[in-house]
């Protein structure tokens, strides 16, 4: 029996809705609603006019508690976990509400995954799982199985990763990618 590949998943951006919360939060706290299209190509930290806003929202209590979950999230990991061992990986020790706020969305949004397969960190360079799926290149750049870049925003010039835009296109690389490797071997 073949053993059961291991799959990290990125929350904040991948999971998590960060591009919308960030323009929801945006708009209650300075009154300016922005289109997304604004957000194409930036990092998130220079996406918005005003400087600092961006930290501001992330050191906020309530920031990592109130993300949006991103659409087809739920329903695509239960199906991952049929087949996979999955964990979720995110790095939580930057900004001190961030721990324990992921703790609390994951457990509302995700009550199916175990506290055993969640992975708080703060480089993720020490992943070591076939699949890693994560917006930001600097997480999948030396990751040694397979990355996925999870379409946002601040990702949209970067093309040296496969592109997932949706949890379907997830869906659909994770199949393709797992049934290539098993026709190599027959």
């Amino acid at each position: 029996m073949e053993k059961r590949k291991i799959i990290a998943i990125d929350m904040d951006g991948v999971l998590a809705d960060t591009d919308q919360h960030f323009l929801t939060w945006y708009e209650r706290d300075y009154g300016v609603r922005m289109p997304y299209e604004s957000l194409l190509g930036k990092p998130e930290y220079e996406a918005f006019p005003v400087e600092g806003a961006i930290r501001k929202m992330v050191f906020t209590p309530g920031f990592f508690r109130t993300l949006p979950v991103m659409d087809g999230a739920v329903e695509a990991v239960k199906s991952l976990m049929q087949d996979y061992n999955v964990f979720i990986v995110s790095a939580a020790m930057e900004f001190p509400n961030s721990l324990n706020e992921k703790y609390d969305w994951l457990a509302q949004h995700f009550p199916f995954i175990s506290w055993k397969n969640i992975v708080f960190c703060g480089d993720k360079s020490i992943i070591d799982a076939d699949y890693l799926i994560d917006d930001h290149c600097k997480n999948l750049d030396n990751f040694k199985g397979k990355p996925l870049m999870f379409h946002s925003a601040h990702n949209v010039n970067q093309n040296h990763h496969q592109r997932v835009k949706t949890w379907a296109e997830v869906l659909t690389a994770i199949k393709e990618h797992h049934h290539g490797i098993i026709e190599k071997i027959d």
